[in-house]
C-alpha cells in the first residue's frame, strides 16, 4: 500500500483530477511551503524532536489529508522523460514489491549506509562485488575494525545541520565550511533557465578576466573568483579531509599550506568550473613537484565530491526514516531530496598507463582519511596487476637498481615513465564504504572509476556489439578528469574523443537506482552541462583545445591557462644552423596539403639532386609518415623506415643500412622517438617535416645531428608548437612577418 502510494506520487506531472478554485489552490500551496520549509531546515540536536513531533502530530496530519483531498497539478503532454520515468517507476515499484517480499533491506546502488558496510568488514563480503575481500589492511594507515560504539565524526557532522558557519581544524576556525551554500550545493542544486541552456549548446566561450601567476595567467568566463580565494578556506572541503590533509603536508616538510600550489589548484577544482591546466610539470622530469601538488589537489577534489554526495543520501535517509509513509510520498515532491543520478559512479579518471594509475591510487588512498580506510581490499591483486607485484619496500629497491642499470641507454625522463608497468588497457572501480576502500568494486556500486581511454573504449565497443553488456554506469559522471593529456596524445586521442561522447546518457536499463530521487536535471538531459572536465597536459595542441571548446559544457564556466614559452634552443648544444622555412596556408583544414605541397615542391628536389646521403626526415604524424612514405617509393628514392609500428628485425636493419650509406633517407617519427628514444647515427642532414608536439624532443633530435645544418618547415597554424620551441616572442614574429625564413645558430 505504501509503496503504491510513493510510487503514484512521485512523476514528472500529475494529472487532473478535479477543478478547484484559485482560491483553494493558493491555500493549499501556501500550507505546502510553510510544511516544507521546515522539513528542509536543517535539524540541529535541540530543534529534531520538536520537528518530528509538529509532523506527527495529528492536527498537522489532518490538515495534510485534507490538502491532499484539495491537491491539483495542471495537465501537461507527457514529454519523452515523462514517459522514460513512469517506465522507470514501474520498474520501481516491481523491485521495491520483492525487496518487501524477501525482508531485504540493503541499500540500492546510491546507498551509503552503515548496516551494509558494517557488515562486509564483519565477514560476509557481498558476492554481487568482483574482487571483493574478506581480508584487508597494505595500503595506508589502519586504524581498527568497523563496529562497536566508536564515534564517527563524520557521520556526526552528516547528520548535523547544513548550515553550519564555522567549524574547527586543528584548533583554528576554517570559514566558509557551510554545506548548505558550498559549492557542491551551489553547483548541483542550481537550475538553468531555457536562456543558459541555449547559451550553452552554442558552444561559444568569451574569457572575460585574467588574473597572472609567476610564468603564466589564468583566464576564465563569466565572473572572476581567483581574486576572492583569500576571503575564506577550502569553502566546502570537508574538515575530516582538510585536517587529514594538512597534516600530511606538514609531515612532508610543507610549510605555508593556505599559500601552497595545492591550495591553489583545489580552489580552482573547487569553483567546479571546466579547467584546462596545459603547463603542468610530469612527475617524470626529476625535481619538479608541481605535478604531485596538482594531483594532491584534484584528487582532494574527486573525494570531497563523492563524501560530500554520499553525506547528501545519508542526511535524506535519516529524514525520511523519521516520517511515516504516507508523509514521505508528499515529502519526496520536494528537490531537496533529489539527490542521485541514474548510477552511482560520479568520478571518472583517464590516465595513459598503469604505472601512472598505480601512483594515483596509492595517493588517492594515503590521502583518505584513516577512518576511512581501515579496511582496502583487494590491494594484492593491485599490486600484482598495476605495480610490479611485490611489496612497496621491495617494489622502490627494484626499481632503484633497475633504473641504475639502465641509466645509460636511456633518458631519465623515459625510465621514470616507462620504467614500470606502461600496460595501458586497464579499468577499476573504486568505492568508498563508511570505513574502508574496495578495489576491483562492481562499476555500478563504485564511487570512481580508474581508466586508460584504450581500456574504456573497449568496453564501449563490446556494449555496442551484444545487446546483454552496456557501459550506464558512465551516465551519471560529473567529476572527469584526463590527467597526462599529453602522454594520450601519443596513443590515440581519439579514444578520448569517443569516451567524452559516451558520458551522461540517459541509460538503457534502471540498474535498482530509486528513480524517485533522481535529480531533475538529469531527467530532462542536461547532465553534460552540471559536468565538470578537468584536464591536464604538459602542453596545448588543437585536439585537447577542440575537447575543451567543443565538448566540455559546464554551466559554471571555464578557466584555463594562458602560458609563456621561453623556448628550448637553447639546450641544442652543438653549432648548428637551423633553418625555419615558412609555407603558406589558407585554413587550418589546408594546411597539410599545403606542407606536402611545399616539400615535393620545394625541399625534395634538392634532397633528390644531392649525392649526399645521411637525410632524416622528422615526421610527427603518422598520417603524414604515410603519405611521404607512398611520395618518396613513387618517385624510386632510397629511403627506410623507423616507425612506431616497425617490426624490431626491420628497425635494426633501417638503422644499420642508414648508418653505412645503404639507404639515404630515413624516415622517423615522434611517436616511435616517444616509446624508444633511438639515438640515430649517421645523421648529415636533418629536416623537420612537422614539429613535435613534445618540445623535449626538438634538442633532443637535433643533437644527434653530425653535419650542420637542419630544416624546418612550419605554417602560422603550427604556432603552439612553435612558441613551446623558439618561444612565445619570437613565434608571433615569425608567423606575421614578411620574411618567410629565420635562421638560428
Amino acid at each position: 500500500m505504501g509503496n503504491q502510494r510513493f510510487g503514484r506520487k512521485r512523476g514528472m506531472k500529475r494529472r487532473l483530477e478535479q477543478n478547484p478554485s484559485k482560491k483553494n489552490q493558493n491555500v493549499k500551496k501556501n500550507r505546502r511551503h510553510s510544511r516544507e520549509q521546515k522539513l528542509n531546515r536543517s535539524p540541529t540536536p535541540d530543534d529534531s524532536a520538536e520537528e518530528n513531533s509538529e509532523i506527527d502530530s495529528e492536527e498537522e496530519m489532518e490538515a495534510q489529508k485534507k490538502e491532499e483531498e484539495e491537491e491539483v497539478v495542471d495537465y501537461k503532454e507527457p514529454t519523452m522523460y515523462d514517459s522514460l520515468l513512469e517506465s522507470l517507476r514501474t520498474k520501481q515499484e516491481e523491485y521495491n514489491t520483492d525487496l518487501e517480499e524477501s525482508g531485504d533491506d540493503v541499500e540500492q546502488a546510491h546507498g551509503a549506509s552503515d548496516d551494509d558496510d558494517e557488515g562486509s568488514d564483519s565477514g560476509s563480503s557481498r558476492l554481487s562485488e568482483p574482487g571483493a575481500s574478506q581480508h584487508g589492511g597494505g595500503l595506508g594507515n589502519p586504524v581498527g575494525r568497523i563496529g562497536g560504539t566508536e564515534t564517527d565524526d563524520d557521520d556526526s557532522e552528516a547528520s548535523g545541520s547544513d548550515g553550519e558557519q564555522e567549524l574547527r581544524v586543528n584548533g583554528q576556525l576554517t570559514r566558509g565550511a557551510c554545506a548548505s551554500t558550498s559549492s557542491f550545493h551551489s553547483h548541483l542544486d542550481h537550475k538553468l533557465s531555457k536562456k543558459e541552456v541555449d547559451k550553452l549548446e552554442k558552444k561559444k566561450w568569451t574569457y572575460k578576466w585574467v588574473v597572472a601567476m609567476s610564468n603564466y595567467k589564468w583566464r576564465g568566463t563569466d565572473k572572476c573568483f581567483l581574486k576572492e580565494l583569500d576571503s575564506f578556506l577550502f569553502h566546502g572541503l570537508k574538515p575530516t579531509l582538510h585536517k587529514h590533509w594538512l597534516s600530511i603536508y606538514e609531515k612532508s616538510g610543507g610549510a605555508d599550506f593556505d599559500s601552497s600550489k595545492q591550495r591553489l589548484f583545489f580552489s580552482i577544482c573547487n569553483s567546479y568550473r571546466d579547467i584546462l591546466h596545459h603547463n603542468k610539470k610530469p612527475f617524470y622530469l626529476k625535481g619538479l613537484e608541481e605535478d604531485s601538488s596538482t594531483m594532491d589537489a584534484y584528487v582532494m577534489h574527486a573525494l570531497n565530491h563523492i563524501f560530500r554526495t554520499r553525506d547528501l543520501v545519508k542526511k535524506n535517509e535519516a529524514k525520511l526514516a523519521k516520517l511515516q509513509d504516507n508523509v514521505k510520498a508528499d515529502i519526496l515532491s520536494n528537490e531537496a531530496f533529489l539527490d542521485r543520478g541514474f548510477t552511482r559512479p560520479k568520478v571518472l579518471i583517464l590516465l595513459p598507463l598503469a604505472s601512472v594509475a598505480f601512483r594515483l591510487v596509492k595517493r588517492l588512498i594515503d590521502l583518505t582519511p584513516p577512518k576511512y580506510k581501515s579496511n582496502v581490499e583487494e590491494h594484492e591483486r593491485f599490486y600484482r596487476e598495476f605495480g610490479a607485484g611485490v611489496s612497496e619496500e621491495k617494489e622502490d629497491e627494484d626499481a632503484a637498481e633497475i633504473s641504475e642499470s639502465k641509466r645509460s641507454s636511456k633518458p631519465s625522463d623515459f625510465e621514470t615513465l616507462f620504467g614500470g608497468n606502461n600496460n595501458d588497457h586497464f579499468m577499476i572501480g573504486i568505492k568508498f564504504t563508511r570505513r574502508s576502500i574496495r578495489l576491483y568494486g562492481d562499476f555500478y556500486s563504485s564511487d570512481m572509476i580508474v581508466a586508460s581511454p584504450l581500456g574504456l573504449i573497449t568496453k564501449i565497443g563490446e556494449a555496442e556489439l551484444y545487446k546483454d553488456k552496456n557501459v550506464d554506469y558512465l551516465s551519471s559522471i560529473e567529476v572527469l578528469i584526463v590527467d597526462h593529456a599529453d602522454v594520450i596524445l601519443m596513443q590515440n586521442w581519439s579514444h578520448v574523443n569517443t569516451i567524452v561522447e559516451q558520458l551522461n546518457r540517459i541509460p538503457s536499463q534502471q540498474h535498482g537506482t530509486d528513480i524517485m530521487r533522481i535529480r531533475q536535471w538529469y531527467l530532462d538531459g542536461q547532465a553534460p552541462f552540471y559536468r565538470q572536465s578537468i584536464i591536464l597536459s604538459s602542453h596545448i595542441n588543437p585536439d585537447i583545445n577542440g575537447l575543451f571548446n567543443h565538448h566540455c559544457l559546464n554551466h559554471e564556466g571555464k578557466v584555463k591557462l594562458a602560458s609563456e614559452y621561453k623556448g628550448v634552443l637553447p639546450k641544442v648544444v652543438l653549432q648548428i644552423r637551423q633553418i625555419y622555412e615558412r609555407f603558406d596556408a589558407n585554413t587550418a583544414e589546408d594546411a597539410d596539403d599545403a606542407r606536402f605541397d611545399y616539400f615535393t615542391k620545394k625541399v625534395f628536389p634538392k634532397i633528390k639532386d644531392s649525392t649526399q646521403g645521411g637525410i632524416m626526415l622528422f615526421i610527427s604524424s603518422y598520417f603524414e609518415f604515410i603519405r611521404v612514405r607512398n611520395f618518396l617509393k613513387s618517385q624510386e628514392a632510397s629511403f627506410c623506415l623507423l616507425g612506431e609500428y616497425t617490426e624490431q628485425s626491420d628497425i635494426s636493419r633501417a638503422r644499420g643500412w642508414f648508418f653505412d650509406g645503404k639507404k639515404k633517407i630515413m624516415l622517423y617519427t615522434e611517436r616511435a622517438h616517444f616509446y624508444h628514444r633511438y639515438k640515430i647515427r649517421g645523421i648529415q642532414n636533418l629536416i623537420i617535416y612537422s614539429l613535435p608536439e613534445r618540445k623535449e624532443f626538438y634538442p633532443e633530435v637535433v643533437n644527434l645531428l653530425q653535419g650542420s645544418a637542419c630544416t624546418v618547415l612550419f605554417s602560422r597554424f603550427d604556432q603552439l608548437r612553435l612558441e613551446r620551441i623558439v618561444g612565445t616572442a619570437a613565434s608571433k614574429r615569425m608567423v606575421t612577418s614578411d620574411k618567410g625564413v629565420f635562421v638560428f645558430c
